[in-house]
């Protein structure tokens, strides 16, 4: 099972801001320890701190690991000049490199069923280009997820969605496949995309 934590609690948003914030505050933990308590409990600063530390790492990792603002961008743009068939076959390619068993079903709602670990995640991309998402096709995906019985879904968007639609797709368990994700996704896009003289 994979543990998932709150949107809106500290660590997760420790975790989606630069690592050097979790690092500035178990810093700030130790520093305050050391200042207000006895000697003797001054080492329960780091303790305190620890959870910090560790975040702090994973934030890191993570920002370090993440494609940068010119690549991501490039990748958008690659992305936008494609066609559907083209598109679908980078993602199709991208998902079986991570060990994905990728099924095509053009479903109103998803147009492939990723099968990995006996879990079942549908992906609707055939929308990628619009500009601005509405609810509409994400209804169509959390339904489709419904009748297939899967676990998870996700939803590739280059434009933006409606605050209606973001808030559809956190409440509904809809991941949200764009900008930075996709980039690492397709990592070869700006390399394997069509080529323009």
């Amino acid at each position: 099972m994979k543990l998932k934590l709150p949107e809106r609690s500290l660590f997760a948003i420790l975790l989606r801001s630069p690592w050097w914030i979790s690092i500035a505050i178990a810093g700030g933990l130790i520093v305050a320890a050391s200042a207000l308590l006895p000697a003797q409990y001054a080492s329960l600063g780091v303790f305190a701190a620890l959870p910090f530390i560790v975040i702090g790492a994973i934030a890191g990792w993570k920002q370090l690991r993440a494609p940068s603002s010119t690549r991501v961008a490039a990748t958008i743009e690659t992305l936008r000049a494609m066609s559907w068939s083209e598109l679908a076959d980078a993602l199709e390619a991208a998902y079986r490199a991570e060990g994905y068993v990728v099924t095509r079903i053009g479903d109103r709602g998803a147009d492939f069923d990723l099968q990995k670990g006996g879990n079942t995640i549908l992906l609707a991309a055939k929308r990628w280009k619009v500009a601005r998402t509405g609810v509409e096709p994400l209804r169509e995906l959390a339904a489709a997820k419904e009748a297939r019985d899967a676990r998870e879904c996700f939803y590739v968007a280059l434009g933006e969605l409606t605050e209606n639609a973001r808030r559809y797709a956190d409440r509904n368990g809809i991941r949200i496949v764009a900008g930075p994700e996709l980039a690492r996704h397709l990592p070869d896009a700006r390399r394997d995309g069509p080529q323009r003289g």
